[in-house]
């Protein structure tokens, strides 16, 4: 059993939309297959994988030292005996060879992206989608039957405006989403305040809207968008400061009672350690955002489930970034609080299996071996195009 190949690709997912940091309008993503010589109907059992939004592809890191590692490394010293499959774990320590530790950075990303494509072949070759052999692996064979899910969206598109914004979040609502999300902190507060309150005309209760700054404030903004936003009981305010800046998150918790979310830019086990130690998270309310496409994969993403389990906190506080299937997989498999879902961004990237129904902002995941992506046509359909003709 060995990986014969690994094929990388930037594809584009430019878009004209904006958060409060930056635009999307020159966005790629890197996409990868890894392929085996474990054959089923004539053909090779391959993985595929990507990296979640907001961060550039990866393929030169990938090229000059990742994939190198791997396809040099002994074959025999990637196999899991156990289960007569790879072993991501010893796929992961062979590309972290010779990385010193501390400044993750980018390559967080690339072999986070890579990881995804291993693991995915790894639950094609047992024949299983990817939640029920994470479930029977690590949670004594319990999976979720069905995951919460919120639509990630809202963001500041020229021409949409007041009025389509409403729209967008209209259209959520018609599609089963309870709880959506909205961007803020691009525009002045008064402004943001009457997004806030035309996307609420819409959902309702404050408790069915989100609303993320994408760690654009300062300590003082922050607070003063707290103070704002504090009667509108929202379900949470995501990402007030710079990821790094636990001190501020810490203060910002002083005066926020509602429930805060972050850590979608925390990259590694040591960083989400850090903001549990530093940043005055609170873990009977607050929620954790850790993607796992970005931050080494699912093998780093282990550690730090660990590692919060260690300090108190549940795993039901996880409800990761990145709104794809991938995420979907871990949430159901490893018992998180939820998953972010892209119905319309990001596209094909966003979203499940084109399937899958929401219902009040649950869904339930297919009874594809891997991540699902072979039931997503048009994510497939791109795989198939970029990676294997």
């Amino acid at each position: 059993m060995r990986i014969t190949e690994i094929r990388e690709k930037t594809v584009s997912i430019a878009s004209p939309i904006a958060n409060a940091f930056i635009d999307f309008s020159k966005m790629t993503c890197s996409v990868v297959a890894v392929v085996t010589d474990q054959m089923r109907d004539g053909k090779p059992i391959v993985g595929f994988g990507f990296n979640s939004n907001g961060r550039y592809g990866q393929g030169a890191l990938m090229r000059e030292r990742f994939i190198p590692r791997l396809m040099e490394a002994d074959p025999e010293t990637l196999i899991d005996r156990e289960h007569d499959n790879l072993d991501p774990f010893a796929i992961w320590k062979t590309m972290m060879t010779n990385e010193k530790p501390g400044g993750h950075g980018e390559r967080s990303v690339a072999i986070g992206t890579i990881d995804m494509a291993v693991w995915d072949a790894v639950a094609k070759i047992a024949d299983k989608p990817l939640y029920r052999l994470l479930a029977d692996r690590y949670r004594g064979g319990e999976a979720d039957d069905s995951v919460w899910v919120y639509a990630a969206g809202g963001y500041y598109h020229p021409g949409k405006e007041i009025e389509g914004l409403k729209d967008e979040m209209r259209s959520y609502r018609d599609r089963g989403y309870t709880v959506c999300k909205m961007k803020i902190g691009l525009l002045p507060l008064g402004e943001d305040l009457k997004r806030v309150e035309a996307a609420l005309a819409v959902l309702g209760d404050g408790q069915n809207l989100c609303v993320d700054a994408n760690g654009r404030f300062d300590l003082q903004t922050a607070i003063a968008y707290a103070k704002a936003l504090e009667p509108y009981d929202l379900y949470w305010y995501e990402e007030a400061g710079d990821p790094l800046d636990y001190a501020l998150q810490a203060e910002l918790a002083d005066h926020y009672s509602g429930r805060m979310a972050t850590g979608e830019n925390l990259f590694s086990m040591q960083d989400a350690r850090n903001l549990i130690r530093h940043g005055g998270m609170r873990p009977d309310r607050d929620i954790l955002q850790f993607d796992c496409a970005l931050s080494y994969g699912l093998v780093e993403y282990m550690r730090t489930l660990d590692m919060l389990k260690e300090n108190g906190w549940s795993s039901r506080r996880v409800v990761p970034h990145g709104g794809h299937q991938m995420s979907l997989n871990i949430a159901a498999g490893l018992h998180l609080g939820g998953n972010e879902s892209y119905p319309d961004v990001f596209q094909p990237f966003g979203g499940f299996a084109d399937a899958t129904e929401v219902s009040d902002s649950r869904v339930g995941l297919p009874n594809v071996p891997g991540v699902g992506f072979e039931a997503k046509a048009a994510l497939y359909a791109l795989f198939q195009r970029e990676l294997l003709d």
